[in-house]
């Protein structure tokens, strides 16, 4: 496959997962065009062992931590697509995404989630990888990035509980 018909068919996948991680569409945009930059000058090192989306997937995660490196300041989630995509992924979770209150709520709980439970839950719920995919970019299986997503998504909706309930 030629590397223009890579990016026309990824852009705007690389481009959604990346926005589902920073800040503002117009840094998504930069950092998924400086993605696109990497994987041209390393595509001879894709060997087609692995599906070219999480290739590319990998590349912009790491493009992204290089940035937050850069700037030394951490992720934003922006609450209004959080809440469209949760909404998606559980029923009850589009109802404690019904105000925009419990929308912060939440986007505050993922943006202090830990490592793997929130890239797992972003790259399910914004990238929209199958578990497969997930599961190879951790060099894990697929069942461990289907148990590592339900206990992030069990995780916000026992948080979610306990804030509703006034239980801080």
């Amino acid at each position: 496959m030629e590397f223009d018909q890579i990016y026309k068919q990824y852009f705007s996948q690389v481009f959604l997962y990346l926005r589902s991680i920073c800040v503002t569409a117009d840094l998504a945009e930069e950092l998924t065009q400086e993605t696109f930059f990497k994987a041209l000058k390393a595509i001879d090192t894709f060997d087609g062992s692995e599906d070219i989306r999480a290739w590319l997937f990998t590349i912009a995660k790491n493009t992204y931590y290089s940035y937050c490196r850069r700037q030394k300041r951490f992720a934003d989630v922006d609450s209004s697509k959080l809440a469209a995509a949760a909404a998606e992924t559980s029923g009850e979770m589009a109802e404690l995404l019904i105000d925009s209150e419990n929308a912060f709520r939440i986007h505050q709980f993922l943006h202090e989630m830990e490592e793997p439970y929130k890239e797992v839950f972003n790259l399910r719920v914004f990238g929209e990888l199958p578990f497969e995919q997930i599961g190879r970019l951790f060099g894990r299986s697929a069942g461990w990035a289907r148990v590592t997503f339900y206990r992030a998504k069990i995780s916000v909706i026992t948080y979610m509980e306990v804030k509703e309930n006034g239980r801080d």
